[in-house]
């Protein structure tokens, strides 16, 4: 029997945002943490970020989803 893996309905991180000089390239960063495992990621930019966020809403479930035919 296959078990298939159940994603919750949410995602919650804890969002850092901040601002870099020119000398640094300009623009923003963003890093997050996972409450539950502690686990951090960061960004190099704010397009960075979406897209990663993007990818992980496209993997929640179908029938979570609302969908127009």
């Amino acid at each position: 029997m296959t078990m298939i893996e159940e994603r919750p309905n949410y995602i919650s991180y804890l969002l850092r945002l901040w601002q870099v000089d020119e000398s640094e390239g300009g623009g923003w960063r963003a890093s997050i943490e996972d409450p539950h495992t502690g686990e951090r990621q960061g960004f190099a930019s704010l397009e960075a970020f979406f897209t990663f966020l993007q990818e992980r809403v496209d993997t929640s479930p179908v029938s979570d989803r609302s969908v127009e035919e």
